[in-house]
């Protein structure tokens, strides 16, 4: 893992997707942000720990830079060094009460997601955790979604993670030094060596910015346009998405031109409140049950969560005609760390009871036909410079009732095939976090090792029984890998 040399993807200023994710979260409900819990083998060294984390901030700006606002909405936010910046707030180590069970720890972490991070702060925070049963521990983390998408994320974690169980600490680096020198630079380039030339300075690159960025709107807006003579169906799917792209970007859009309206009865009512659930199944297993349906991982995962779904109504005595769902494509081209490079994709799966080769292989086509859709242009990006021009409290609004439609968002993610360790101590497992933002359900999968860990983060005012969801999609599983 050369972690050292890859190159950062970060600019000074927010791009038009991730100023889109800044300015909904202002509804607390639409948090665009993704967590994750690390569980590990034994307890890691701490002060190991804490030369790492100091060493990976000092190679990673972003990581002591907090947000300042445009001017306006003449330009997205900008990225500065954070003068107060203080390690010690990011990072804390807190213990299990006994007997330290899973659904404490799960419980924790889905209470900690539910704390805000401080807007005024660089947008991160690790939470160690010691006191698992068993004689594990586990590392909670959050890094707002503006600051990078998942596989970004994964890769920023190769910053305090390790191959070799032994791997020495760090050198100490002066990380207090380091961010001064980075705030005293910065302030010299934005006044230009003259304090009364700084706002208008300030207000010149914003217009600047702004010239830009509108003619590339433009542009963008213009070529999707062109499109929707010969394709109706993305012409109506575009309208709804310059209200509705706000949810596009946390993975749940709105169902635009869907054959049927779609949606479970039971999961309308949304709320802030969280729950997290998890299972694990054996990649290998996953693999070999995907080849012999003639699918793709993918294709099976939004499979088994489908009929996952369409089993917990079944035993409630209620037929669902579809389900509104969504999945994410990653649109690197790069190996950098950070960024934000994807988009979600809606689909709507039907929800009658089938066959789990029907099932399978008519998800197949559905993802298959979804993604060549995306291909020709447009998506999330296409109208993220204009959604964020309309009054935040529309754009919240909007961003609510598209949420609203969707059963649940998912997105898959590749991780290490081999282990990896934390200060000494060996990751057993990563449970994902997804951001709910006022769907029903984020179901997002992290491969490791031989593990296909899905975490299920679960609004549980809308689906009020959120055990017997995961234990309704573990059952859809089981039958997909043994048949």
């Amino acid at each position: 893992m050369e972690a050292q040399e890859r190159e950062m993807s970060f600019d000074d200023r927010m791009s038009d997707e991730e100023s889109l994710m800044w300015n909904i979260e202002k509804d607390p409900w639409l948090n665009p942000s993704g967590a994750a819990l690390a569980i590990l083998e034994g307890s890691m060294d701490e002060d190991h720990f804490r030369r790492t984390m100091r060493s990976a901030v000092s190679r990673i700006p972003r990581l002591y830079e907090r947000v300042v606002p445009g001017l306006g909405r003449v330009a997205p936010p900008a990225w500065v060094p954070d003068p107060e910046f203080d390690i010690a707030f990011h990072t804390r180590r807190i213990s299990l009460p006994k007997p330290g069970s899973e659904r404490q720890l799960f419980d924790l972490a889905a209470q900690l997601y539910q704390e805000p991070l401080d807007r005024t702060r660089p947008l991160w925070r690790f939470v160690a955790i010691d006191g698992l049963e068993g004689g594990r521990s586990a590392i909670w983390s959050v890094v707002h979604h503006a600051v990078s998408d998942g596989i970004g994320q994964l890769r920023m974690a190769e910053m305090y993670q390790q191959v070799d169980p032994n791997e020495p600490a760090p050198d100490e680096v002066d990380l207090e030094q380091i961010v001064a020198d980075a705030v005293e630079s910065h302030h010299a380039k934005q006044m230009g060596g003259d304090l009364a030339d700084g706002f208008p300075t300030t207000v010149v690159q914003s217009l600047g910015h702004l010239t830009r960025r509108q003619l590339g709107n433009a542009r963008r807006l213009a070529g999707e346009v062109a499109i929707w003579p010969a394709d109706p169906k993305r012409a109506r799917e575009a309208v709804g998405g310059a209200l509705g792209v706000a949810t596009s970007t946390i993975g749940a859009l709105t169902g635009a031109g869907n054959e049927v309206e779609g949606g479970s009865p039971l999961w309308k009512t949304r709320s802030r409140h969280r729950h997290l659930e998890h299972l694990s199944l054996p990649l290998d297993e996953l693999k070999a049950a995907s080849k012999r349906y003639g699918a793709t991982i993918n294709d099976v995962f939004l499979a088994g969560m489908t009929e996952g779904a369409v089993r917990y109504h079944a035993d409630r005595g209620v037929e669902v005609d579809a389900y509104n769902t969504s999945f994410v494509i990653s649109t690197r081209t790069d190996s950098a760390v950070g960024g934000n490079a994807f988009t979600p994709v809606p689909v709507q799966l039907p929800g009658a009871v089938v066959p789990l080769d029907e099932r399978i292989a008519d998800i197949h086509l559905r993802l298959a036909e979804k993604r060549e859709s995306m291909s020709t242009g447009g998506g999330f990006g296409a109208m993220a410079g204009i959604a964020n021009w309309l009054p935040t409290t529309v754009l919240t609004s909007a961003a609510r009732a598209a949420a609203g439609k969707i059963d649940f968002a998912t997105s898959n993610l590749r991780g290490a095939p081999f282990a990896l360790y934390i200060s000494g101590a060996r990751v057993l497992q990563i449970v994902t976090m997804g951001p709910v933002a006022g769907t029903a359900c984020n179901a997002t999968a992290l491969s490791y090792e031989n593990r296909f860990d899905i975490g299920l983060f679960i609004d549980p005012t809308a689906i009020d029984a959120p055990e017997d969801f995961r234990d309704a999609v573990e059952s859809a599983f089981a039958d997909i890998l043994a048949s």
